[in-house]
């Protein structure tokens, strides 16, 4: 019997920025490098597309993904947790209910 390899997925923080597809979030990920020859910190900004099975996660939230197996063409990612709430939102459903009576 063959002994099974447990795979190391890669686990990344980021911002979530759009939540309007179903069961799928853009996630963007910053991160701060130096330049090779210069040594100037430099932000870089990638989007990744994330599953979102329950749905959770909203713009703003802060979350992490991990790699998986390929779920679409361009989503390889999955949530894994929400680390951070966006603050505000509740009380912004709130004056939005209001602002309909």
């Amino acid at each position: 019997m063959e002994a099974t390899k447990k795979i190391k997925r890669q686990i990344l923080e980021g911002e979530v920025v759009s939540d309007k597809m179903n069961k799928t979030v853009v996630i963007r990920v910053t991160r701060i490098t130096p330049h090779p020859k210069y040594g100037k910190i430099i932000k870089k900004i990638k989007k990744f597309m994330a599953h979102d099975e329950k749905e959770m996660c909203k713009v703003g939230d802060l979350v992490q993904i991990v790699s998986c197996r390929p779920i679409s063409k361009n989503k390889k990612w999955r949530v894994l947790s929400i680390v951070k709430k966006r603050e505000g939102v509740e009380d912004l459903n709130i004056v939005n209910e209001n602002a309909d009576s």
